[in-house]
């Protein structure tokens, strides 16, 4: 059987009815991983402790005590502590780091609690700072449609592990995009939920008041199933939301009124002008409208709606976001653990030194950002300005979410570039997240689903927005756009052919 093209459902099913054990497809999918070097998405595996979860998992599923992600393998993004398996964040400062225990996402997801058996971690732009994976002290990670170019980022390695068949599902985590990036540049499905509704506790921070973990799978089903397990409320995060748990799963199949009809009847999709402008070129404009003339057909109406401070959200961003990971990068000065400086004179040298080597120079531009922004003399001219724009920002979708339930439009500008094409200048490469900044400076749910190809047959994906607390609704209807088309179901060439 080939089970890298199956979905998480399918071997939920299959370890269920003793298709398979999770021990062989952890084998299964640990070979595949030993053969794909050249895509660069694992930076460390631990098969010994991978097959020992595996065995875990088999068991359960022997006493009828299995959950629907029992036995099924997963990928964790390099930013989620592990104790069992390196964590270095893409950095030299971390690069012999190992946890003395697990984020909530790993140990949700992992034995005990959900039962998924974890493969390894994946590769990512080094403190999730980058829309390439490039940035990553492990090197970059190579998109699987096509090994020349860039799988997005920071979640690259996840986007990657996914699509080229070496893991049926991963975690990621979006700052700014960096889930539905890699997810619409690699043609996978990813979510980024509502700020706060999966713990922070045990995933490194870039931006605190940005960053949120989500899943990333083949459907949006998948992604339902993971949210499932990740979300919920984590007294040891401060920024989790005490809020009661729901079921991700239960409108997958509904039609939106929840009458017989049309699946999509009564929804009122509402697309952005600003999405729409002369940035956006026009092969994903093409896959981009071809899917809203499908929601059309499904029963959806579409809307014109106006998010007027867009064009804004990438200088906020990138005030707000450098302060914020000036402040959080402070802790990694080589005493307590990471990376150290072999010679210096003094304490402060020490610190100097083992900073400037450990940091690469996407994460130093970023900290002396930050810590320009936040000095004395220049908080209110910079920093205190962006909040307030932020908060204008926010107040722009609830405009919007007064005439529509969704927002859809492009993931990005273009589909994967080529590698090496932006490293160089950094403001062309910040200018691929203009569509995917604002749902993260409003805390808003997005997600990403393929939705068609463009250029050189690189896949592209559909941006959807939801208001706070709507990733049922968000998942609803990627899920029946996706009964309604095959572009989810597209293997890259490297899955294809199983390997190199």
């Amino acid at each position: 059987m080939i089970w890298h093209t199956q979905t998480i459902k399918e071997l939920s099913e299959a370890l269920q009815s003793k298709k398979v054990s999770a021990q062989e497809l952890a084998n299964y999918f640990l070979e595949r991983i030993s053969q794909s070097a050249q895509v660069n998405a694992f930076v460390d595996i631990n098969a010994e402790q991978t097959l020992l979860q595996a065995k875990e998992a088999d068991a359960q599923l022997a006493k009828g005590q299995a959950t629907a992600l029992t036995g099924i393998p997963v990928a964790h993004k390099d930013v989620f502590v592990t104790k069992h398996w390196k964590t270095t964040a893409g950095s030299k400062i971390l690069s012999n780091y190992v946890s003395p225990f697990d984020a909530q996402v790993v140990a949700k997801l992992g034995p005990g609690q959900a039962g998924m058996v974890c493969l390894g971690k994946v590769n990512m732009d080094e403190f999730a700072m980058g829309s390439s994976n490039e940035s990553s002290y492990a090197g970059p990670t190579q998109n699987p449609w096509d090994l020349s170019r860039v799988p997005g980022g920071s979640s690259g390695g996840s986007a990657a592990a996914v699509a080229a068949g070496l893991a049926p599902a991963a975690t990621g985590t979006d700052t700014g995009g960096s889930i539905r990036q890699p997810a619409s540049l690699c043609g996978i499905t990813g979510i980024k939920p509502t700020y706060g509704r999966v713990s922070r506790y045990g995933m490194i921070a870039y931006a605190s008041s940005l960053d949120q973990a989500g899943p990333m799978a083949k459907t949006a089903e998948d992604c339902a199933i993971m949210l499932n397990a990740m979300a919920g409320h984590d007294p040891k995060d401060s920024t989790s939301l005490d809020r009661a748990t729901e079921d991700y799963t239960r409108l997958l199949g509904k039609t939106w009124t929840g009458e017989a009809g049309l699946p999509l009847k009564g929804l009122r999709v509402g697309l952005p002008k600003e999405y729409f402008g002369d940035g956006l070129s026009a092969d994903v404009r093409l896959a981009v409208e071809s899917a809203i003339d499908q929601f059309k057909k499904m029963g959806a109406e579409c809307v014109p709606v106006s998010l007027p401070k867009t064009e804004l959200s990438i200088p906020v961003y990138y005030v707000l976001a450098p302060a914020e990971a000036s402040s959080n990068l402070s802790r990694f000065d080589g005493v307590r653990y990471g990376h150290r400086a072999s010679q210096y004179t003094d304490l402060l040298d020490m610190y100097k030194r083992s900073r400037s080597e450990g940091f690469g120079s996407e994460v130093k531009r970023r900290i002396m950002i930050g810590a320009y922004v936040l000095s004395h003399g220049y908080y209110d001219a910079y920093y205190l300005k962006a909040q307030r724009i932020r908060r204008i920002i926010a107040q722009d979708f609830q405009n919007a979410f007064e005439k529509c339930d969704i927002i859809a439009g492009p993931v990005a500008p273009t589909v994967a570039g080529k590698l090496g094409e932006k490293v160089s200048d950094p403001t062309q490469m910040y200018l691929e997240d203009i569509y995917t900044l604002s749902p993260n400076l409003a805390g808003l749910p997005a997600m990403s689903a393929p939705c068609g190809f463009g250029a050189d047959g690189m896949p592209v994906g559909i941006q959807l927005i939801g208001n706070y607390f709507s990733e049922a609704q968000l998942l609803q209807l990627a899920h029946a756009y996706q009964l309604e088309t095959n572009w989810h179901q597209a293997q890259s060439p490297f899955a294809k052919k199983g390997g190199v």
